[in-house]
């Protein structure tokens, strides 16, 4: 093995061969396992979301595959019908072209291109992280296939009743010019200003006093509304008001959805314009009128005076003519949610469109049904929460979109507009009994992506076909995903698992949190705050890093803000960790469901870690190659350490399951990291060295040290292969064979079990007396400030004769580990020189000072750290004490100094008992 650990120099070497020998398609005889990827957009890069996401995925995939499971990891990606053609358009507007220019056929086609060509970037990343996919099988959901399967699923819906053409409210990009969902709308807090209306009464006899964010949607009122308590407008309700800028008549009404706190309780009605002022108006039966364009200026319904104009400029123009006619009574600054498209950053309308629709609430009944009745579970439970109350207050979804890229809607139009829906226009003619000389249109629209991607459980196994994937692999086992996508994607798949499979689509919703920030604020480009997995693994220089994340801003002028926190929080860049490091950190943070902080302290952590691990298998190597490492039937004779670390070793093994079972990645972390560095590295190579190192130990005993060296190592290295799967390939092709391992990759071996026979209580106990002992030594040795390889005498008082046999056993290790020079058996009466004194429970061990320490000297040293941490002390007393400082401060500033303050404090305690100790010999 090369002296130093690096990973670029094995990471990719073992992904290609993996891939290359078909180490990721389904092999194993037992049970189907079977983990559908969130499919990420084909323009997508890897972000910290996925790089966590698939690093959780990843660890369940080669746990199960190391089980013997048939597992399979679907590969594949999502056709993204807005971020795609905006890509694409992008391209063209720089050739000075437009995709009208060239047609719907020549754009799709382009687009199919820039695909084959550029599409797909993240399934390249995903290889970086190990993600063990099952690349063979990969699909997209524009696939023939899976276009095949959206088709059939529209078509039944349809011929059921589920599926219908509306016109309803809908959030409208007017920039991009289609509907779009929920997820893709961005509100934001934006300081705006609330301008307070006089609204004439009808009869001249007085007015009432309406505030609104958007002056301009005043021109589509309908109604004016106030709440039906409110005692100020009982006399007003069924009144009219006279519409200012227009010719209308609009009436007072009384609906319960009015606040009467919020301005003066009084709330113009625009159904076309507002979601909940269309509910309003739904209750009450009031007209709509829509105001706007696509592209959200104002229409022939406006007044005159203000059509065509831009919807900002409509504002202005709307302000001025309401103050010209003295109905302007005030204007307050007032900060407000702005709803953007995450993808052109405008300002979405709620617009009423003629859209297509699914009925959904006779889906969401049987899956309600499935989660009640634990068909399948929610991890953590508490997110089965968050799915009902979605669900059974479900609305209909608007499935279609003004794009040209995505499946196309099955639907054909006649001259006098009316519509038939089936799986080509041929089967229209068919169905309908249409002649051919019959002009038929096809819907423009195409469908919402979460269309397609509601399929995706069963659609990339083969349906609407019977393969045997599909037989052997649904429902799948379980679904790893974000909780902001649970109705959005999780709810569908579940809807149309139902009722096209007649059984759900996974057993398991394992629902994990979001990667912040150190500080716990979310990633964003805006807060210059975004970390790239590929950057944490192969580093990059600070110069390269300011670049990139100039290139990424959305807004140029916030660059000089953006550079300066890089600068300060980066002032090196970034250095390499490599894969195996981030991916342990990322399991090691993954707590049941909550949102994850990203130290870059917890991966630098984390690649010492993959150091030890690297610099313990070369011990290891160096001492067990070209050796006799006991196998086959060679006797072999085991010293308690042996007999103590194959015990914890099963204990581990009997954890590990257990935990990643259940989803506990940080726990299955801890223990891997506690075990491999403080039980194997840190102890019982030590101790395996004493018995290698000892020239009157048996050929037996030797030989079994080297067994338990290699067999320990061997096994800790499968246990952590599914989070770290680079480096220990990389040992265990090396180690496996001295420890008797076949196979051409630890990929494929038996992921370890525990043996409870060899669970040995008795030998953990004696090793736990012997470590005890070892480190009280090493206590004193420290606290004393007594050179670590100097020998020391020991003197044992309030011992028992099974102490006094133990230490007989176990000198070796004991004499060794603690640099003994010679240990004295005191009877209870008997006085003990001065010494530094430890406690072994009733028993103490004395080390005799004299000649071991400068006792004024050390006391001298003390007295100089007391000294400096209590001046430490006192200026973090002294900031907190500033009322000012507690008031203004970050509160994770604040909680940093008590930290401070309660770390000095525990260690003056110690310093201080140090030096009392001392004074007192």
């Amino acid at each position: 093995m090369d002296k130093s650990y690096d990973p670029h120099s094995i990471e990719q070497r073992w992904y290609t061969q993996w891939e290359a020998r078909g180490h990721f398609k389904p092999q194993g005889e037992g049970q189907p396992y079977c983990i559908m990827i969130p499919p990420p957009n084909v323009t997508g890069t890897l972000h910290m979301g996925h790089a966590f996401q698939d690093t959780l995925m990843d660890t369940l995939i080669r746990y199960h595959r190391m089980r013997g499971d048939n597992t399979l990891w679907q590969a594949g990606s999502d056709h993204a019908g807005i971020a795609t053609q905006m890509v694409v358009e992008r391209q063209l507007n720089a050739e000075g072209l437009n995709r009208h220019d060239l047609g719907r056929e020549a754009f799709v086609e382009r687009i199919w291109q820039w695909k084959a060509e550029s599409g797909g970037n993240i399934t390249h990343q995903l290889r970086r992280m190990g993600a063990s996919l099952d690349w063979s099988r990969e699909r997209f959901t524009m696939d023939e296939g899976l276009s095949k399967a959206v088709q059939e699923v529209f078509v039944r819906l349809h011929e059921e009743g589920l599926i219908y053409r509306g016109k309803r409210l809908v959030n409208w990009d007017p920039v991009l010019h289609t509907a779009i969902s929920d997820l893709e709308v961005v509100s934001e807090e934006e300081q705006g200003q609330l301008w307070h209306f006089r609204y004439p009464l009808a009869e001249g006899d007085g007015y009432l006093v309406v505030a609104t964010t958007r002056p301009e949607t005043m021109l589509g009122d309908t109604a004016v509304a106030v709440h039906p308590a409110d005692a100020r407008y009982q006399d007003m309700i069924g009144r009219s008001i006279r519409l200012p800028l227009t010719d209308r008549l609009i009436p007072i009404i009384a609906d319960e959805y009015v606040d009467p706190e919020f301005g003066t309780g009084c709330l113009k009605i625009t159904p076309a314009h507002d979601f909940n002022d269309y509910a309003v108006g739904q209750r009450h039966d009031l007209p709509i009128i829509n105001i706007f364009t696509p592209d959200a200026h104002l229409n022939d319904l406006a007044p005159d005076a203000f059509q065509g104009l831009d919807r900002l400029d409509a504002r202005k123009r709307v302000v001025a003519a309401m103050k010209a006619l003295g109905l302007l009574e005030k204007i307050d600054d007032h900060k407000l949610m702005v709803p953007r498209g995450d993808r052109s950053g405008a300002v979405i309308e709620p617009y009423l469109t003629d859209q297509w629709y699914v009925k959904a609430a006779p889906l969401a009944e049987p899956a309600i049904r499935a989660v009640e009745d634990g068909r399948i579970r929610f991890i953590p439970d508490n997110w089965s929460k968050t799915y009902f109350e979605w669900m059974r207050n479900i609305e209909d979804w608007c499935i279609s979109r003004q794009l040209w890229w995505g499946h196309r809607i099955p639907a054909w139009y006649d001259a006098d507009g009316n519509i038939y829906v089936a799986r080509s226009e041929a089967e229209v003619r068919e169905k309908y009994g249409l002649a051919d000389t019959l002009a038929l249109r096809q819907d423009e629209d195409v469908l919402d992506t979460w269309f397609s991607s509601a399929l995706w459980p069963f659609s990339t196994l083969g349906w609407p076909d019977d393969t045997a994937e599909l037989k052997r692999y649904y429902p799948t086992s379980v679904l790893v995903t974000g909780f902001d996508i649970i109705f959005f994607w999780v709810a569908r798949m579940v809807m149309m698992g139902l009722k096209f499979m007649g059984d759900v689509p996974f057993r398991e919703v394992y629902v994990h949190g979001l990667v912040r920030d150190a500080e716990g604020q979310k990633m964003s480009k805006s807060k210059g705050n975004v970390l790239d997995p590929l950057d944490l693994i192969d580093g990059i220089p600070l110069e390269d890093l300011l670049a990139k994340r100039a290139r990424g801003l959305m807004q140029p002028h916030m660059a000089e803000r953006i550079d300066a926190t890089t600068r300060k929080e980066f002032p090196d860049g970034i250095a390499a960790f490599g894969t195996d490091a981030l991916r342990f950190t990322f399991a090691a943070l993954a707590t049941t469901g909550r949102d994850i902080r990203f130290d870059l302290g917890r991966i630098e952590g984390n690649r010492n870690f993959c150091n030890k691990l690297w610099n313990a298998a070369r011990y290891v190597l160096m001492n067990t190659e070209a050796q006799d490492t006991g196998l086959g039937d060679t006797p072999v004779e085991l010293s308690l350490a042996d007999h103590w670390v194959i015990s914890r070793l099963q204990r581990l093994e009997q954890e590990a399951a257990t935990q990643i079972e259940a989803y506990r990645f940080d726990l299955l972390a801890r223990a891997l990291y506690d075990f491999t560095w403080h039980i194997y590295c840190d102890w019982y190579l030590e101790l395996a060295k004493t018995v290698l190192t000892d020239e009157t130990a048996s050929v037996t005993a030797q030989r079994g040290t080297r067994r338990t060296l290699v067999r320990v190592l061997e096994a800790v290295l499968r246990l952590i292969h599914p989070i770290m799967p680079y480096i220990t390939e990389e040992i265990w092709q090396q180690v496996a064979p001295l420890a008797g391992e076949t196979g051409d990759t630890i990929l494929l071996r038996l992921y370890p079990e525990c043996d409870s026979t060899l669970i040995d209580a008795a030998a953990e106990a004696e090793m736990e007396w012997v470590q005890q002992f070892i480190l009280s030594i090493r206590r004193i040795r420290s606290e004393m400030d007594i050179a670590p390889g100097r020998p020391v005498p020991v003197l044992v008082q309030g011992h028992d004769e099974i102490e006094q046999l133990r230490y007989k056993t176990h000198r070796g290790f004991i004499d060794s580990l603690a640099r003994l020079s010679d240990v004295q058996w005191l009877s209870a009466d008997e006085t003990a020189p001065e010494a530094a004194t430890a406690l072994l429970g009733d028993t103490r061990l004395l080390i005799p000072l004299a000649g071991l320490i400068d006792k004024e000297a050390e006391l001298a040293r003390l007295n100089k750290e007391i000294a400096k941490l209590e001046n430490g002390l006192a200026q973090c007393q002294a900031k907190l004490a500033n009322e000012n400082f507690v008031a203004r401060a970050p509160e994770a500033v604040v909680e940093q100094e008590r930290g401070r303050v309660r770390d000095m404090d525990t260690a003056l305690a110690q310093l201080r008992e140090q030096a009392a100790r001392i004074q007192a010999l």
